[in-house]
């Protein structure tokens, strides 16, 4: 969902990036200064209560995150690092959004707030990491019923709406949902790769075969 809007923003956003790389701003640059943004938006007005403000300003953070993959391909510097540091701050930039919602609620001393925050910050962080050990066993996992932008964006815009006065609730439901949606993802990775490893006799792609299994 998120990822198609992004679509129309990349076009506003290219002379933008061609502008900062004029100036000497480098991708690695825009990439580091948006998660350190998301970071203490965050972890500073989340907890304080200040849902409106931070939700918007993650929201413009979000939208021009794309900014730095421009500028790398403008720049002619797309590769595997920028995609590596990339991926990695942006789950750096996740795990502060929810550890932000989990304080706003500690602050607020709701319980079921604080356990399903902490539960999308523990599960979070597990469905990126279950895809990269499959692929560094060299399978895919690339399967799961929630894309992290649509995770993402449903967690900003329940945000949002407590911040214009609806109820806690309505967050606490929507992070429940979101919790419930990364527990299925990690269940249908595992079995994903359970099957990739059974299709191959229990062995790991690419591995030598013995002789007994060979039938020599």
């Amino acid at each position: 969902m998120l990822d198609h809007l992004r679509s129309g923003v990349t076009k506003v956003l290219g002379p933008l990036a061609r502008l900062l790389l004029r100036i000497g701003v480098t991708p690695d640059m825009v990439t580091i200064a948006g998660t350190l943004g998301v970071v203490a938006v965050a972890l500073w007005l989340f907890p304080t209560g200040h849902l409106v403000a931070g939700t918007w300003t993650i929201a413009v953070i979000v939208f021009t995150d794309a900014l730095d993959g421009i500028m790398a391909r403008e720049s002619g510097r797309a590769g595997p690092w920028g995609a590596f540091l990339d991926s990695t701050l942006d789950r750096l930039a996740d795990a502060a959004i929810f550890a932000g919602l989990l304080l706003f609620f500690l602050d607020q001393d709701d319980r079921a707030g604080v356990l399903v925050a902490l539960a999308c910050l523990a599960l979070g962080a597990v469905v990126p990491y279950a895809r990269a050990r499959a692929e560094g066993l060299g399978m895919t996992a690339a399967v799961g019923i929630a894309e992290r932008a649509d995770r993402i964006a449903l967690a900003l815009v329940a945000t949002l709406a407590v911040g214009y006065g609806a109820p806690r609730v309505v967050l606490v439901v929507a992070l429940g949902v979101l919790a419930a949606a990364a527990a299925v993802t990690i269940v249908q990775r595992m079995a994903h790769v359970h099957g990739q490893v059974r299709a191959g006799g229990g062995r790991l792609p690419g591995a030598p075969v013995s002789d007994a299994e060979a039938g020599r």
